[in-house]
């Protein structure tokens, strides 16, 4: 039997020193993969499990024993990159943009204003995630959540209908979560760590991740704690993405830079807690009529460069080549 196979099979009571009632205690706290067991912190597990901390810790390095999660050669780096997969945009331009697509095991931020076409964007992706790999999709389903109440099933079926796929079955592979604060949020992205491996959740969107935390911490004096959770958040879904190989997608705000006198004259929210974890950042502007600016300003690999693609019945496709 393969290496990923056997990893497939094995069960919370095979990490060592987990007995039927640790792993009982695991399970209702969410944690019913070795995996998500493995990429969690001691504190976490701890406060989750009602465990102590230093039982938490023993639980969470047999965990990464067992999966062999230990230092690696740069050639093994190489293969591991090698499961990466791509989510298509629905965009031949985007997708180009993105070096292929959304992807997976990574955090993509679309940021931009108001009209932008974020939340376009998210409901395409949202449908076609749900296609065969070979149509560029990543053949399950999409948890949505909605921090802003701009998801609109409506939507969906107008965009499911647009592909030519069953609207009502891509509705029904679509889980969809509406948060209340950033707690709520906080809460349904470690309640996630339950229903990724059982309902085959291929992409997580988020929209947006900021706005809960910016209504809720207002003023200087409490920034601090605010970037505190935030960053607690981020690498939470981070997590949630390396350990289930899924495609995370969060939308973000622009805030006005009056400081600035040369280039933009806005930012993105969020401050350097978002910048330092969001794996690529894609800035998005209003063109003429349909027509959106999509700009690489940070990633990893990915050259900063920018393309056009348009809002449509469709959700977003790339527009006639006579309006390029």
């Amino acid at each position: 039997m393969a290496e990923d196979e056997k990893t497939k099979l094995l069960k919370l009571e095979d990490i060592p020193g987990v007995g039927p009632a640790t792993a009982s205690k695991l399970r209702e706290a969410g944690y019913i993969t070795v995996e998500s067991v493995a990429v969690s912190s001691a504190r976490s597990l701890s406060e989750a499990t009602g465990l102590s901390t230093d039982k938490a810790a023993q639980v969470a390095e047999g965990a990464r024993s067992i999966l062999k999660i230990s230092f690696m050669r740069a050639d093994e780096v190489l293969a591991k990159r090698m499961t990466v997969t791509k989510l298509t945009t629905g965009s031949e331009n985007l997708d180009e943009l993105l070096g292929g697509g959304i992807e997976t095991q990574a955090i993509t931020e679309l940021i931009g204003e108001y009209g932008a076409g974020k939340t376009q964007i998210c409901h395409k992706l949202s449908a076609l995630v749900q296609l065969p790999e070979d149509e560029g999709g990543l053949n399950g389903k999409a948890l949505y959540i909605d921090a802003e109440g701009t998801f609109r099933p409506e939507r969906i079926d107008q965009i499911a209908k647009a592909l030519g796929m069953d609207e009502v079955e891509t509705l029904k592979r679509i889980v969809y979560a509406r948060s209340y604060s950033s707690d709520h949020q906080t809460l349904i992205v470690e309640e996630a760590f339950k229903i990724v491996p059982t309902e085959n959740i291929k992409l997580l969107v988020i929209d947006s991740i900021i706005s809960h935390f910016r209504s809720e911490f207002i003023g200087r004096e409490t920034l601090a704690t605010r970037q505190q959770k935030l960053n607690y958040h981020l690498h939470t879904l981070l997590r949630l993405a390396e350990a289930y190989n899924l495609a995370v997608v969060v939308t973000n705000q622009v805030i006005a830079a009056p400081d600035v006198f040369f280039g933009p004259a806005e930012r993105p929210a969020g401050g350097h807690i978002i910048a330092h974890t969001a794996t690529h950042r894609i800035f998005i502007r209003k063109g003429k009529g349909n027509i959106r600016i999509a700009r690489i300003i940070d990633s990893p690999y990915l050259p900063e460069s920018e393309t056009i693609f348009m809002i449509s019945e469709k959700g977003i496709e790339d527009p006639p080549k006579e309006e390029g």
